[in-house]
């Protein structure tokens, strides 16, 4: 059976789009948000990934304290890596001082590109919303008054 080194050397071996969602320790995110940022970034990259979206979800009050902490800060992290280097990736998270926990899912081929893309800030996309993208837009009879009339109905 190969191990984990032989794998990596090989170059048909696919990529998979994860999704990681950290909570963060909020104190040390208000005081360097920038550069908590850049140091989940780095942790994903120097585990062999590439980052695709890499952003601030939302901060709260904790269902219960984590090590002391009353408030999260919930950060989301979508990139592509190999499987085999996500041991070194948990273990990179276990380390970083802001990272209070964090949950990895790999998502389904099917689906990152709708999630990359509501991530990015383009939204979701539905089946009545793509078919009215694609579907021409016709013009209003009798004139902009009537049109706008009967929509008062």
């Amino acid at each position: 059976m190969p191990d984990a080194s032989h794998l990596r050397r090989r170059k048909d071996v696919a990529k998979s789009t994860y999704e990681t969602l950290c909570i963060l320790d909020s104190n040390h995110y208000a005081r360097d948000p920038g550069g908590v940022s850049k140091q989940i970034a780095d942790i994903v990259t120097e585990s062999g990934g590439k980052v695709e979206v890499n952003r601030l979800w939302m901060e709260q009050k904790l269902a219960y304290p984590i090590d002391g902490h009353q408030k999260g800060t919930y950060w989301l992290t979508y990139f592509e890596m190999e499987g085999v280097d996500m041991p070194k990736l948990d273990r990179a998270f276990q380390l970083c001082e802001p990272v209070l926990r964090q949950m990895t899912l790999k998502i389904d081929p099917r689906l990152v590109e709708p999630i990359l893309e509501n991530a990015r800030g383009g939204g979701p996309v539905t089946s009545s919303a793509a078919a009215e993208a694609e579907a021409p837009a016709a013009p209003a009879e009798g004139g902009g008054e009537a049109a706008a009339e009967s929509g008062d109905k």
